[in-house]
């Protein structure tokens, strides 16, 4: 047995210690290693992102599976005769758990190779004072530190219902297990989650019943985008957008049965093969005893006063960066939050605010949802005004038989300079990118009007939304006034 005493306990001093080894933490080493000082990583395993794990690659491997699938059902639009695609679910999952693996094999390797090198203990960390952990596994120790970061991600959030499940339901972790596919699913949470692998699984045979709550879909803000997307998915699927499950049980035969009030109004009581709980996740921090080190958090044990720009909390020598801070759960944005949070505890105490590239989100689901810079609630209407483009009848979304969707760019009155947008449409992850490079080069919709647009392509219904934004702000009022609306479909 190993001795857990203080004494048996190995002592080290480092410069940074960064509790998590996934996107966040790996950054934020090498932003403490750029900055010249030394880092040790300390994570209880298994290693690997939980992008290349259990999210954005996984996901995406089930998503390409959905979209082969659909475009054979789709080939008649086309005069193209085909029998309908027979969806071998083994063979599915097992090309996503391969690709799976593959993908995380080398996040495991590199994170290993720190292993080997001693810059990083495996081993579950927690405070024990402001400037101390402790480490439990295999290999206990005392560490000491100037400052640390906290890069610990988010786990899945399981509300009250779904709670003596058991194995009737199953998270976004869990579905890239699956062996097979189930016949019949009920999808909790319309988040982006819920409709990323929702339809991806209704497209591959799947019987999905999808509900959420608020009436939100996808982390939509802008009404007029939303309204558009809740019309195109609900064609699609059998989506319940403001349907809380009142109740849950697991069968005895390990199925689950629900209890929800439908779109419709009407009560539902169905069964299920499984549950996949999608409603969301929360930070990792129960475990950390962050009060221990003077850190002030919450009733539900969250962290206070963290600074958003420098992920520094309050006054302590501790930094939070990835999904753990809940500001911007996404790859991208851990990535930058690892540099920040590295960089700034190398420094400390001399804190600062980094650069950061430009707020940008995608949902894969088809068609494609994002948003860029500022949108929805974020967006003034008295300093700002919008242009858009309807893709109903887009020249090459017509001729590609997915003319669906609406495009909403916004623009700063005074200076003209685009400040974001929100989309849902065909191929909206690439026009996402060339709007968010261009609000992050600050153009002004004139420069941006004046950029080259072929035909036909996707992209000129960019330049259609611009022309229509420059017209409004050519006719707006004075700023403090409501600029001219804009009719949907125009």
């Amino acid at each position: 047995m190993i001795a857990t005493s203080a004494a048996a306990k190995s002592v080290r001093h480092v410069q940074v210690a960064i509790i998590g080894a996934g996107t966040a933490g790996l950054n934020a080493r090498r932003g403490v290693e750029y900055a010249g000082k030394t880092a040790l990583l300390i994570d209880p395993g298994p290693f690997g992102t939980t992008c290349a794990r259990v999210g954005c690659m996984p996901s995406k491997l089930l998503i390409a599976a959905a979209d082969a699938a659909h475009h054979v059902s789709a080939a008649p639009t086309f005069g193209v005769e085909t029998e309908p695609p027979r969806i071998d679910g083994v063979k599915v999952m097992a090309r996503v758990r391969s690709e799976r693996d593959r993908f995380a094999g080398f996040v495991v390797k590199s994170t290993e190779e720190l292993l080997a090198a001693g810059k990083l203990l495996k081993g579950r960390a927690r405070f024990t004072g402001p400037n101390t952990l402790e480490v439990t596994g295999d290999h206990p120790a005392i560490v000491h530190f100037d400052a640390a970061v906290v890069a610990t991600g988010s786990a899945p959030f399981v509300p009250p219902p779904f709670r003596d499940l058991g194995d009737a339901m199953v998270d976004n972790a869990g579905v890239f297990d699956w062996y097979d596919l189930p016949k019949k699913l009920l999808v909790v949470g319309a988040g982006v989650i819920g409709m990323e692998l929702g339809q991806a699984l209704s497209r591959l045979g799947v019987g999905v019943t999808l509900v959420g709550v608020g009436g939100g879909i996808a982390g939509i803000q802008d009404a007029q985008v939303r309204a558009e997307a809740v019309r195109i998915f609900s064609e699609e699927l059998d989506l319940h957008l403001n349907s809380p499950v009142r109740r849950a049980e697991r069968l005895p035969d390990g199925r689950v049965r629900a209890w929800f009030t439908d779109r419709d109004g009407a009560e539902r009581q169905e069964d299920y093969d499984q549950l996949l709980l999608a409603a969301g996740r929360r930070p990792a921090t129960t475990t950390l005893d962050l009060g221990a080190a003077g850190v002030e958090l919450d009733a539900r044990g969250v962290p206070q006063a963290l600074d958003p720009l420098t992920l520094q909390l309050g006054g302590a020598p501790i930094f939070l960066a990835g999904d753990v801070n809940n500001l911007h759960p996404l790859l991208h944005e851990a990535s930058d939050d690892g540099r920040i949070a590295g960089q700034n505890a190398a420094h400390f105490p001399d804190v600062s605010v980094l650069p950061r590239r430009l707020p940008m989100g995608i949902v894969f689901t088809d068609p494609n949802i994002a948003f860029v810079g500022l949108h929805g609630a974020e967006v003034d209407p008295l300093r700002s005004c919008t242009g858009q483009v309807n893709y109903g009848n887009q020249g090459r979304a017509r001729v590609m038989a997915v003319g669906r969707g609406l495009l909403r760019i916004h623009a700063d009155r005074a200076t003209r300079t685009l400040i974001g947008a929100e989309m849902v449409g065909p191929r909206m992850e690439h026009v996402a990118h060339l709007l968010a490079w261009a609000v992050q080069q600050q153009m002004t919709v004139e420069q941006a009007v004046a950029m080259p647009f072929y035909h036909p392509v996707i992209e000129e219904g960019v330049r259609t939304a611009l022309k229509n934004l420059r017209r409004h702000l050519r006719t707006a009022a004075p700023v403090g006034e409501p600029c001219e609306g804009f009719a949907p479909g125009e």
